[in-house]
Formats: C-alpha cells, structure tokens, sequence
C-alpha cells in the first residue's frame, strides 16, 4: 500500500492523525507528517483517515 497526501490540497486540519494515528501526524511546525508505505495491517485506520480529511487530500495506491 501507497499514501499520498496532496500537499497543495491539505491544510493541516490533522483529522487523519487521530483516524491513524501510526502513518499520520503532525510536525513541530504543525505540519502533517506521513509515513508513505505503511505496513499493510493499518489498511483499515488510512482508509478512515481519508475518508475524515475534510479536503479529501489523502489517496491511497497499490
């Protein structure tokens, strides 16, 4: 499994971080963070994650 987050679409609102708390966060500028291939057993916790992002900014890729 791929994350993507598109950068230009995401304003940091960091509801993917309390969705999947283990791919997502935020940095010490307040600026989401991600892990790009995260093991495959956190399937479920991203894909609550995108569908929580209110800009819909996170997709997820084979």
């Amino acid at each position: 499994m791929k994350v993507v987050v598109d950068m230009n679409k995401c304003q940091d609102h960091g509801q993917c971080v309390f969705a999947a708390p283990d791919v997502f966060s935020m940095d010490d500028a307040g600026h989401l963070a991600y892990v790009s291939a995260p093991d495959e057993s956190l399937l479920d916790e991203v894909e609550e994650a995108a569908d929580v992002c209110p800009l819909q900014a996170i997709r997820i890729e084979a």
